[in-house]
């Protein structure tokens, strides 16, 4: 293969966000992620003193969203639920972007805004990514296509003391003309972008859309250090089959097809 297992596995931020999870399900989350040795789980601000727990001793790492899924939270309130999650025991923060200060222009308050939540995490020791929703901008705004869009924001981002910057939630549903609701996440456009905005102390995670081997590879082949994942089992079980079949192929599939 390519890359070794625990390239791709320590890729993988193992996500228990959707709204219905319950304890057991979280738990069994938690516990599927140490037995794959993925880099951490992205779990929900009050399951964070569980998920240490259920984790104590597997050597994967405990993250938060903040403001999640829509950014929309005060900043005050970004800070706070940031330094609870810290003291609880999180180890990595995944914030999201006040989208409608971002399209407004006003530059300075999403600078202050993510600058908040990486101060108070990086005075835990912890570290932050930063999640744009790029579905929400394919049009562009503030005067700017969608690609100098994303541009901004990652130099925002990094004066801010971003340690990531990301693509998506996995959650930013956009209405369809038929009136259906659908989404890309991450796609092999913006993952590109995102790498060639930043400087080299600031790494690129997808979200959404990464949903097999060939996609997580993909995601490395274009400088992504880290995957928002729920088929981790599937993925990483695909690494060993190919492995012991002497498969050294590389990825030929696509991301951004949605899906989480």
């Amino acid at each position: 293969m390519k890359y070794s297992y625990s390239d791709l596995a320590k890729m993988i931020d193992h996500s228990l966000l959707h709204p219905t999870m319950t304890d057991a399900d979280l738990e069994a989350g938690c516990k599927l992620a140490a037995q794959y040795q993925v880099a951490s789980v992205c779990i929900k601000p009050y399951a964070v003193k569980q998920a240490v727990d259920w984790l104590k001793g597997s050597g994967v790492l405990v993250g938060c969203v903040i403001g999640f899924p829509h950014g929309n939270s005060a900043t005050e309130s970004k800070r706070y639920e940031t330094e609870l999650a810290c003291k609880d025991g999180a180890n990595e923060i995944d914030m999201v972007i006040n989208l409608g200060k971002a399209l407004s222009a006003d530059w300075d308050y999403v600078e202050a805004d993510v600058k908040a939540v990486c101060d108070e995490a990086h005075k835990h020791g912890a570290k932050v990514k930063v999640i744009f929703e790029n579905d929400y901008l394919t049009n562009g705004g503030a005067g700017l296509s969608s690609d100098d869009f994303k541009r901004k924001l990652c130099e925002i981002c990094e004066r801010a003391g971003a340690d990531w910057v990301k693509t998506s939630t996995g959650y930013g549903f956009v209405k369809q003309p038929d009136g259906s609701y659908n989404y890309k996440g991450a796609t092999e456009h913006d993952l590109a972008l995102m790498r060639a905005s930043c400087g080299p102390k600031v790494q690129v995670k997808a979200a959404g859309g990464v949903r097999d081997l060939d996609g997580l590879i993909k995601v490395r082949d274009l400088g992504g250090s880290r995957c928002g994942a729920t088929a981790t089992a599937a993925m990483m079980d695909d690494y060993r089959k190919r492995e012991a079949a002497g498969d050294t192929g590389g990825a030929t599939g696509e991301i951004g097809a949605g899906g989480y």
